[in-house]
C-alpha cells in the first residue's frame, strides 16, 4: 500500500530541488507548510514507505539521508 501521494509530492518537491541528499530534519525545515508533518520522524516514515516502492533512495548513515531515484 502506497502512502498518501499528497504528502509524498510535498517531500518530492523538496528533494527535487536539493543538490545533495537530505536528512528528514533538513527536509522538514525546508517545507514551506509542514503542519501535516509534525516531526522529522513522520517525514522519514513517508519517505521510507516510498523507498520500498523504489521511488526514493535511503542512504545508510547516522542520520539517514534521502534522495530521489531517477
Amino acid at each position: 500500500m502506497r502512502p498518501q501521494s499528497t504528502q509524498y509530492e510535498k517531500l518530492r518537491g523538496v528533494l527535487s530541488e536539493a543538490d545533495e541528499p537530505l536528512t528528514a530534519r533538513e527536509i522538514l525545515s525546508l517545507l514551506e507548510e509542514h503542519e501535516e508533518f509534525e516531526s522529522a520522524h513522520r517525514v522519514a516514515t513517508v519517505l521510507g514507505r516510498w523507498a520500498e516502492e523504489g521511488d526514493v533512495e535511503v542512504l545508510q548513515g547516522s542520520p539517514y539521508r534521502y534522495r530521489l531515484n531517477t
